[in-house]
């Protein structure tokens, strides 16, 4: 059986593509990538297929012959659409007649108010409608994402933060190995909800004190107070309301949901956060 892995140079794809070869053998491994040479620098001895989301055709030919997929969500904001992206693999996914796809989605992304999941609702809709056999991947917050947050305290400066609720921090590579497991599954779910045990950011701040032995100043702004604090640190205005958008999935409750199927596929229950915290600031 031969399985594939799309976007497989971003982080996500570098740790999962690592996972499945341990499981399966790199013989049985498809690297797709938008940068060829990037990708077989990466992947030594791996077979590497040029493809980005852009286009159809070349997706075809970079899925023919693949049996089960990992499809990774790309990133927003590009300048073709994110929704025409993922529109694109689905149409490929289809066309080269693969058996299985398992995509990384957002955390309850049918019921999330938050903007950045209207993609994955999209997406959803398109592999329900599509025939193919799938799973969807619904991914909560990875702890990578704190990383400014991280540092600040490590190095015994002030942190702060404005979103007010929870969310379901863990590591990055958690995530990635679950998404494998899933993908060689026998008899994987439809939908799999994916997090960390819920914490605030007063939690999150609480672990970096024992994870670091510093002690720094933590404070609770609004959304403008944030903002500013940033732009006084430096920043830009569009650069730091930027940064502040990227804690609205929290602010907005979007991923406040206890779950347990992280623990359940990986077979254990995910790193300790102060441990985690010690492994992303290493």
């Amino acid at each position: 059986m031969k399985y594939a892995i799309t976007a497989a140079t971003g982080n996500f794809g570098k740790i999962a593509v690592k996972k499945l070869a341990d499981l399966v053998g790199k013989d049985n491994v498809i690297v797709i990538a938008r940068n060829e040479e990037k990708a077989t620098q990466m992947f030594p001895g791996f077979e590497v297929r040029q493809a980005a989301y852009d286009e159809v055709d070349p997706l075809v030919q970079a899925l023919t012959g693949a049996d089960r997929v990992l499809f990774i969500s790309s990133q927003p904001g590009q300048a073709i659409p994110r929704s025409q992206q993922h529109e694109n693999v689905v149409t490929a996914l289809k066309q080269a007649g693969v058996s299985y796809v398992a995509y990384t989605g957002f955390a309850h992304a049918q019921e999330s108010p938050n903007a950045l999941a209207n993609d994955h609702q999209l997406t959803e809709k398109l592999l329900a409608d599509s025939g193919l056999n799938y799973s969807i991947l619904r991914n909560n917050w990875y702890l990578e994402n704190e990383i400014n947050f991280l540092k600040a305290g490590s190095e015994g400066k002030r942190i702060t933060y404005w979103a007010s609720d929870k969310a379901g921090w863990a590591l990055e590579r958690e995530y990635a190995e679950a998404a494998v497991k899933v993908l060689v599954s026998e008899n994987p779910k439809q939908v799999y909800e994916f997090a960390g045990p819920i914490r605030s950011y007063a939690q999150l701040a609480q672990a970096l004190q024992e994870a670091t032995g510093k002690e720094f100043d933590v404070a609770h702004l609004t959304e403008a107070a944030y903002v500013d604090d940033l732009v006084a640190l430096g920043l830009d205005q569009a650069t730091a309301e930027l940064f502040a958008s990227f804690q609205a999935p929290i602010a907005d409750g979007s991923l406040n949901h206890p779950e347990n199927d992280l623990a359940e596929v990986l077979g254990h229950p995910v790193t300790d956060l102060v441990e985690a915290i010690k492994e992303v600031l290493a």
